[in-house]
């Protein structure tokens, strides 16, 4: 069982990590598409906006397109203008109005939203005479030769158009083209805050489908361990209840045959040592089913029938009685010099407070330390031992119907594992608590807290 259950857990948590994996994958590709989606509506709606120089300002066109054939006129007549070229186009005069002028453009198409944007020269090139074709210029996109904008980098931009420009002109000596072409880059400032945001409610219905799938996995797991308790539990006490049965009717059976024997039933002095063996067993038998039905009630079945008692001279009374069917143990009592007095069921809790003391007895105590206090109108019960004391994780379950500890040697102590439920059941019925504090091999102390 215990085996199916860790084979079950590891092919649950692999689904579960493959389920995982996939709704990942699901919003990271959902989260690339609405990416795509949102710089291609950037994408139109300022490609409408910056169709042409033209467009935004006719007399910035005009600025910009004199500047370029000035440079190419300039380098047809000395070819030692080359390296001026890209220095001028970068330098031009008209930058910061160009600029402010696109900005104001952005702003006014996207009032939203923050648009950074850099105009980014990538060629210059000349046809001479329609034949010789010569390059002035030519390079991928660099933030560097940035002619107009403010984008300071285009790590995080993205393209919106290319602008080509073709001019014709003729000088003194010759007829020549030229082709000029710029990259628009734009950056919207948290634009990812914008595409989760447009997400919010995909992301919210798969973060909640995942929580909801590890609580089920969790809820599903602990079930099936608690399960496995419980059927060990149950097996265990199955075990117990029946070596405890078989002994006394082993000896009626055995009792009842001799009976029928002519020499026993004409034997007075053997005959009624036979009868008084069948009744003792009888009662130990009816003992054990008492035990079973009365300790396996909860606390709010439990019929109380309190009296007002002194609370050292009762348990004075239990710890003495407890001293004569123990000699061999030493016990020890340390009581608040108060005279406490309680109203309690006398029978019940005297039962509840042996069962502790039979325990550290039956789990290898030779010590025994009893002690009382008064804090908080709340009657403290110290029992404390030198047993082999209980592992942390075992704790949790010392007060479970049934239950009993299985380790080292306590498997061979004898019971039902109702002794300690009895005790938490019977202590709860008073309005109290029970707090344990132990460690394997450091003995055990129980704390029985009974409102005064």
């Amino acid at each position: 069982m215990k085996q199916k259950i860790k084979i079950l857990s590891i092919i649950a948590t692999l689904v579960l990590i493959a389920l995982c994996i996939m709704q990942f994958y699901l919003v990271k590709t959902t989260y690339n598409y609405k990416v795509a989606q949102f710089k291609l509506e950037i994408k139109e709606r300022l490609s409408k906006t910056t169709n042409d120089y033209s467009d935004v300002d006719s007399t910035l066109f005009h600025k910009k397109d004199f500047l370029y054939k000035q440079l190419a006129e300039n380098y047809l007549i000395d070819k030692n203008y080359r390296s001026q070229i890209k220095k001028q186009l970068l330098e031009n005069h008209f930058k910061a109005a160009l600029t402010a002028r696109l900005q104001k453009e952005f702003d006014k198409e996207f009032p939203d939203h923050s648009i950074d944007f850099a105009i980014v020269l990538s060629k210059f090139v000349i046809y001479n005479n329609s034949k010789k074709v010569d390059t002035l210029f030519a390079e991928k996109p660099f933030i560097e030769n940035k002619m107009y904008g403010n984008l300071a980098s285009l790590d995080d931009a993205f393209l919106i158009r290319n602008y080509v420009g073709t001019t014709s002109s003729s000088t003194l000596n010759s007829n020549y083209k030229l082709l000029t072409e710029d990259a628009l880059y734009v950056s919207v400032k948290n634009w990812e805050i914008i595409v989760l945001k447009r997400m919010s409610l995909l992301l919210f219905f798969a973060f909640a489908s995942i929580i909801t799938l590890i609580t089920i996995f969790v809820i599903t797991i602990k079930s099936l361990i608690k399960q496995k308790k419980i059927s060990d539990i149950k097996t265990d006490f199955i075990n117990n209840i029946t070596h405890e049965l078989k002994t006394p009717l082993t000896t009626l059976s055995v009792s009842t045959k001799i009976l029928e024997r002519k020499e026993v039933k004409e034997n007075d002095l053997v005959y009624n040592q036979l009868i008084s063996t069948i009744n003792r067993q009888n009662e130990r038998l009816q003992s054990l089913i008492d035990q079973v039905m009365t300790n396996s009630l909860g606390f709010e079945e439990i019929e109380l029938h309190k009296e007002k008692i002194k609370a050292n001279y009762f348990l004075q009374t239990i710890v003495e009685d407890f001293k004569i069917a123990h000699p061999n143990i030493t016990i020890e009592n340390n009581f608040d010099n108060k005279e406490t007095h309680l109203t309690l069921d006398k029978f019940h809790l005297t039962t509840a407070i042996t069962n502790i003391l039979e325990n550290a007895v039956k789990y290898g105590c030779n010590t025994i330390f009893v002690s009382t206090s008064v804090q908080n109108n709340q009657f403290h019960i110290n029992i404390q031992d030198n047993g082999i004391g209980i592992a942390k994780n075992k704790q949790s379950l010392l007060f479970d119907k049934f239950y009993r500890i299985e380790q080292g040697n306590l498997h061979n102590t004898k019971g039902l594992g109702l002794g300690l439920y009895y005790v938490d059941q019977i202590i709860k019925a008073h309005k109290g608590t029970v707090k344990l504090v132990s460690d394997l091999g450091k003995g055990a102390q129980f704390t029985l807290s009974i409102p005064s």
